[in-house]
C-alpha cells in the first residue's frame, strides 16, 4: 500500500456553475484540508458535494450547502476533513458569483 501527500485542488477560483474539483482516479483518497476565502467585497456563498463513483453532484451528496463567506473570511470545513472518496469519487463545488471565492485542497492518496 502506498499513501501519498498531495493537493487535491490547487488554489483557485470556484466557478458559478456546479463543476468537479477533484476526481479519485484509482485510488481512495482521505480530504485532510479544504479551505475557502471570499476575496470580494460583498457576501457570497459556496456550496460542496463529495460525490460517489457513478453518480451526479446533487442532493443526495450535498455536505455543505450555500455557506455564506463574509469577506475577507476564511472557512476550513469542518463538514469535510476527515471524509473519504472511494475510488471514482469526486469533489464537486459550485458558489454564488464567478470570482468571489478562492478554495484549496490538500489529502491523501491511498492506492
Amino acid at each position: 500500500m502506498a499513501v501519498n501527500v498531495r493537493v487535491l485542488i490547487p488554489a483557485k477560483i470556484a466557478e458559478n456553475s456546479q463543476t468537479t474539483q477533484y476526481v479519485a482516479n484509482g485510488v481512495t483518497t482521505i480530504i485532510d484540508k479544504f479551505t475557502a476565502t471570499n476575496y470580494s467585497a460583498s457576501v457570497a456563498t459556496i456550496s460542496v458535494n463529495l460525490v460517489t463513483a457513478l453518480d451526479g453532484a446533487g442532493n443526495q451528496n450535498l455536505i455543505v450547502k450555500t455557506k455564506s463567506l463574509q469577506p475577507s473570511e476564511t472557512y476550513t470545513f469542518p463538514e469535510i476533513v476527515g471524509a473519504a472518496l472511494a475510488p471514482g469519487g469526486f469533489i464537486s463545488t459550485i458558489a454564488s458569483a464567478a470570482s468571489a471565492i478562492n478554495i484549496r485542497s490538500s489529502g491523501r492518496e491511498v492506492s
